[in-house]
């Protein structure tokens, strides 16, 4: 097969790209090796799919911690705004939620999925399941892709927009990583983002005494140990696992701390953040001496759910049998500050398979900012994940794959125009 563009990889990226580069006249190929198209799109956001941040250019560059400015190009010629009115007039209605996140209002990520298969294959793109096993590479151009089943497709641009090596089921294994390596980029390495948080061993046996607890407005700090720092804090909400720490919140702090090491950094759970700690110890002399005659770890159950009772008791350190009326102000003042601070200690991320997102990938010092296009091999493009860009959570993980996509798509259509009309490529 020869086209004028191949696109390996049907994710957001990948159908942005392929829908784009078609309707710009260049006769296209999407190469998916997943029966499905735009499988890990499918269950993002669980299954609701935050499409973009109703932001400007500005915030979504300041979102992406590791190298934001390399997108300020691509998010400035397709930006969140365009995002939404891509999807409104492809039949997808979004909404604006907390926090300016966008989501379409069937809550179906799945509609955003089918919007964007159906907005490719609507512009003659034609999708191809396979997989790429290498680059066909000569004299420093791109010449297309071989496939594992020995089929070669022929292409003077390629976009490898494979995703990261998360969710690896999802089809996320790192191929692009590898077919970058073959052209010669370097790939920074890799480590989980937006991931859930292994707790210390002591630490750990109380999670898993909570398991299944969600906690939905909790205020979370986390504090780097080794430089005294608070790197993140929020509200909102948090899940107790087997391991440790998981939920929406939590997911967000794991983009934050950077240089994770064993025991570097602590999580403080602020279990009451709409009661001051006087508030909070009125609170406390109110119900104990409703429960007077009660021991005191059956005293709890109107204040704190029933699976962070025992937790809590035991932190504490007062004897569960105590009586209500013999607590002293001391004692009660100590178990109000526990419920303001209740501290996990982080042993380390889970793995990158249970990533939202991935950190690292092909360095962007090889890829030009303008166009997506490799600075080492002409015709070759990147977009999506398999860069070494990642943003906190919010939606602006998929404006970048849609506007690196969008780049990459325009980029080559206009190399490829250049190209037939005997100009030669910059």
């Amino acid at each position: 097969m020869k086209v004028d563009a191949l696109i390996i990889g049907a994710g957001p990226a990948g159908m942005m790209a392929a829908g784009t580069a078609a309707r710009n006249g260049l006769s296209v190929c999407l190469l998916e090796k997943n029966a499905a198209l735009g499988k890990k799109l499918r269950i993002t956001g669980k299954g609701r799919c935050n499409v973009t941040n109703a932001c400007d250019v500005r915030t979504v560059v300041g979102s992406a911690p590791t190298n934001g400015r390399f997108l300020y190009g691509a998010v400035s010629q397709f930006s969140p705004a365009d995002t939404v009115t891509f999807f409104e007039e492809l039949g997808v209605p979004l909404k604006t939620e907390r926090g300016n996140r966008v989501f379409p209002v069937s809550d179906k990520a799945a509609d955003i999925a089918e919007a964007l298969a159906a907005y490719a294959r609507n512009a003659g793109v034609k999708v191809v399941h396979g997989e790429a096993s290498a680059l066909l590479l000569e004299n420093g151009c791109v010449r297309g892709a071989l496939l594992k089943d020995g089929e070669q497709i022929f292409a003077e641009n390629v976009v490898v927009c494979c995703g990261g090596a998360s969710y690896p089921g999802t089809g996320s294994t790192g191929d692009g990583y590898r077919l970058a390596e073959q052209a010669g980029h370097q790939i920074t390495p890799l480590r989980p983002s937006l991931v859930p948080l292994v707790a210390q061993d002591g630490d750990a046996e109380d999670c898993r005494d909570m398991m299944g607890l969600s906690l939905r407005n909790v205020a979370v700090r986390i504090t780097d140990i080794k430089t005294k720092k608070t790197v993140y804090e929020d509200f909102g909400e948090l899940l107790f696992t087997h391991f440790g720490l998981s939920g929406p919140v939590i997911l967000s702090a794991s983009a934050h701390m950077r240089s994770m090491e064993p025991d570097r950094y602590r999580v403080s759970i602020d279990l009451k953040p709409a009661l001051s700690s006087e508030k909070l110890d009125a609170r406390l002399l109110r119900d104990f001496g409703e429960n007077r005659n009660r021991d005191f770890a059956n005293s709890l159950t109107a204040l704190l759910p029933h699976k962070l009772i025992p937790v809590a008791v035991r932190r504490s350190g007062i004897p569960p049998e105590t009586k209500c009326n013999a607590l002293t102000r001391e004692m009660r003042r100590s178990f109000g500050a526990l419920l303001k601070n209740f501290e996990i200690g982080v042993a380390g991320f889970r793995p990158i398979a249970e990533a939202i997102v991935t950190s690292g990938g092909v360095a962007v010092d090889g890829v030009n900012p303008k166009t997506m296009e490799s600075k080492l091999v002409r015709g070759l493009f990147f977009a999506g994940e398999v860069l070494d860009v990642d943003a906190y959570t919010g939606g602006f993980n998929l404006q970048i794959a849609f506007s690196t996509g969008r780049l990459a798509g325009n980029s080559m259509s206009a190399d490829e125009q250049a190209r037939k009309k005997g100009e030669v490529k910059q």
